[in-house]
C-alpha cells in the first residue's frame, strides 16, 4: 500500500497524472518485489491473492478521498539526517537523527508533514502515543529546511471488512513538546552510555529485529 501511494505522489510531484487503474497495475507488478523485501510468507496462494486485493482496495479508497487534493508534494519518501542538538541547551548530543519522511505537502498556510499508517481497527488515535515520532519528523524537517511546518497529519488506512481511511491532524510542535522529546532521547542515551538495557515492550516490537532473541534473553 505504501509503495502504491508513494508511486502516486512521485508522479504528482513531477506533474504527471496517473489514474487509480494505473496505480493498481503498478501495485500488482510490484507485489513480488515488496513480498521479497519484507520477507513475507503466506499460508496459501488464495490467502495471498485475498491480501493483494485488499491492499489494492484500500489504496483506491485513499485515492478517492484525496481526489480533490491540489497541494503540491515537496517531499516523497525522503531520507533525512541531521545532528541532534538540544534545542534548549544548544548541546550537540553527538549522534545524528535519521528518518524517512513519507510525505510533505505545500499548503497555502505552509508545509504539512504527513505520515502513513495501516491499522486493523478504526479506533481513536492518540496524539500522545505518536508524539515522539511526530516530534522527530518535525525536528528533521525544520533542521534541514529552515522552515516551520503548518501542521502534522497521520493518514490511516484501516483494514476493516469495508476499507476505511481517516485523517488525523495536529498543529505545529511547541517548545514544550520538543522539551519532552529531548528528555526521552537523553534517557535512552543515558542508558546506552551506562550500558544498561531495559526492555520496553510496545508497538515498535512488531518491526524490531531484536525482539525474538535479545529481548527474550534479557533477565532484568
Amino acid at each position: 500500500m505504501h509503495s502504491g501511494i508513494e508511486w502516486y505522489y512521485r508522479h504528482r510531484q513531477l506533474g504527471l497524472a496517473v489514474t487509480p487503474d494505473d496505480i493498481g497495475v503498478f501495485m500488482r507488478e510490484d507485489w513480488g518485489r515488496s513480498v521479497a523485501v519484507e520477507g513475507m510468507q503466506f499460508e496459501s496462494a488464495a490467502g495471498e491473492a485475498q491480501l493483494q486485493s485488499k491492499a489494492g482496495e484500500l489504496v483506491r479508497v485513499y485515492l478517492a478521498k484525496v481526489a480533490s487534493e491540489t497541494t503540491r508534494p515537496v517531499a516523497v519518501e525522503t531520507a533525512v539526517e541531521t545532528p541532534l542538538v538540544d534545542l534548549r541547551s544548544g548541546e550537540n548530543l553527538g549522534i545524528p537523527l535519521v528518518g524517512v519522511m513519507d510525505l510533505v505537502l505545500e499548503e497555502d498556510c505552509g508545509p504539512l508533514i504527513v505520515d502513513f499508517k495501516t491499522a486493523a481497527r478504526a479506533d481513536q488515535l492518540s496524539e500522545l502515543s505518536h508524539e515522539v515520532q511526530l516530534g522527530c519528523y518535525v525536528y528533521l524537517f525544520r533542521e534541514t529546511t529552515g522552515t516551520t511546518e503548518s501542521a502534522l497529519e497521520i493518514r490511516r488506512l484501516v483494514k476493516t471488512k469495508k476499507p476505511q481511511v481517516s485523517f488525523h491532524r495536529w498543529p505545529a510542535r511547541t517548545g514544550n513538546q520538543f522539551g519532552r522529546l529531548f528528555a526521552v532521547i537523553r534517557a535512552y542515551l543515558d542508558d546506552l552510555h551506562s550500558q544498561r538495557f531495559v526492555s520496553r515492550p510496545g508497538q515498535a516490537c512488531s518491526y524490531c529485529d531484536f525482539r525474538e532473541q535479545h529481548c527474550r534473553e534479557w533477565s532484568g
